[in-house]
């Protein structure tokens, strides 16, 4: 029954991602505008060990993505260098960060904006958030 209670949360809370923070109107010439947000392969990250997340966007252009900073359950920011070798550009590109071992069991909300290069000033996109669950 406990588990049963957990996977629902879990759903209730996958239904409610970062599709609502996302603005709709059309880009900015040179803007980055972040979509979503995910855990690759098994969507779960694992007490005590680094996890991967992986962050997609839409872009006009190709700008360079300094980094990606997060808010784990409301504590943060923790931020993260974006190397250019992790960022593929495409309709929509994405971008993957490795994060520093979660300590929280349980479903967290995970918040994410990222920092980028448009000439020589340094910009922050939109804050996307997601779920990620803990074992």
């Amino acid at each position: 029954m406990k588990l049963i209670a957990v996977l629902m949360s879990g759903a209730i809370l996958l239904g409610a991602s970062s599709c609502a923070t996302v603005p709709t109107e059309p880009l900015a010439p040179g803007e980055l505008r972040l979509l979503g947000g995910s855990i690759p392969r098994s969507g779960v990250a694992y007490r005590g060990t680094p996890y991967e997340v992986v962050i997609t966007f839409k872009a006009d252009a190709k700008p360079t993505i300094r980094r990606a900073c997060f808010y784990l359950s409301g504590e943060g920011p923790f931020c993260y260098a974006v190397k250019p070798k992790d960022v593929e550009f495409g309709s929509p590109g994405s971008f993957t960060v490795t994060l520093a071992p979660i300590t929280q069991v349980g479903i967290s909300r995970l918040d994410c904006y990222a920092e980028y290069w448009q000439g020589s000033k340094i910009l922050r996109t939109n804050v996307i958030h997601f779920p990620i669950d803990a074992y």
